[in-house]
């Protein structure tokens, strides 16, 4: 399968300072890849080469078959900052109907697409009275002018509340299943855990972990915590049965072990019997595996 966004031993310099330093990925057609990292990694200088928008000092970088910043490579990519700017005395349809024209495409069309990002109602409001949220949801219709078979997405989801971005996430799953690829940067890790089908950890400027989020776990070999709930008047007879854990205040017993005693330690437990009431696995999260793998040098 030919690769929407390829990218080969990367390099990039500014001055002295190495700001990507021999990075390389792929991303076939409906991937949805994260990509991670402090402020300062490279996140941002990876889009703006994508993009087309600054030049690289090493490596190759193909963009749906093309070089980045090219005409064929702009025609098949689409891009969302952070924070979106348009004109406050505009509508929301009027502006839409600007980028289709820019674009060649028929005005017509505006309003299907604000309605699929959910301002169907608010098409004809002037965009000076748009919140954040609804702004950035403007952005979001501009970009699926054309029908892109590459989305770079900024932080898509700041300003937007929980049910929108719900929504947000909806839309691109959608995307992705029509096969259209997206590389997706944001810190909002929460949101990106299980919404992804590739996650890439930038730090420094090099690629430190990339695969699924089971891949990363595996590879971390973090701690997986377990957490007991005595049944009934079992507490002290449970705490004897199982004297690595720690007690809470509410009761339950706090046990962490290691990812290949997981099994075995679940298997003692289930044993116990009747005395257990409850038992919660909780594995360790894409913010804890984050930390790991982006350590500042000591920061």
């Amino acid at each position: 399968m030919t690769s929407t966004l390829q990218i080969s031993h990367l390099t990039k310099r500014f001055g002295g300072v190495e700001a990507l330093a021999d990075v390389s990925l792929s991303l076939a057609p409906g991937m949805r890849v994260a990509l991670l990292g402090h402020n300062g990694a490279g996140k941002s200088t990876l889009m703006k080469i994508v993009l087309g928008l600054i030049p690289f000092d090493g490596g190759k970088v193909t963009v749906c078959g093309a070089a980045p910043g090219s005409a064929a490579a702009r025609a098949q990519v689409a891009y969302l900052p952070e924070n979106v700017a348009f004109h406050p005395a505009l509508t929301g349809a009027e502006q839409i109907r600007h980028y289709l024209a820019l674009r060649g495409q028929d005005p017509a069309g505006a309003g299907d697409l604000l309605a699929r990002v959910g301002l169907g109602q608010a098409a004809g409001r002037r965009i000076g009275t748009y919140s954040k949220g609804m702004r950035q949801r403007v952005g979001l219709a501009q970009t699926l002018i054309g029908k892109p078979r590459l989305l770079v997405l900024d932080e898509p989801t700041s300003g937007l509340d929980p049910v929108s971005r719900r929504d947000f996430y909806a839309l691109l799953d959608g995307l992705a299943a029509e096969g259209v690829a997206i590389l997706l940067s944001s810190h909002v890790l929460t949101e990106v855990e299980a919404r992804n089908d590739l996650i890439l950890i930038l730090s420094g400027g090099r690629l430190v972990a990339e695969g699924s989020l089971t891949d990363l776990r595996q590879q971390a070999a973090l701690p997986v915590a377990l957490r007991v709930t005595p049944a009934g008047d079992e507490a002290a007879a449970l705490a004897e049965a199982l004297p690595e854990a720690r007690a809470g205040r509410d009761g339950i017993l706090h046990l962490t072990c290691r990812q290949d005693q997981k099994l075995p330690l679940l298997s003692r437990i289930a044993g116990l019997g009747a005395r257990v009431a409850d038992l919660d696995l909780v594995p360790p999260s894409l913010e804890d595996i984050y930390s790991h793998f982006s350590r500042r040098d000591g920061q």
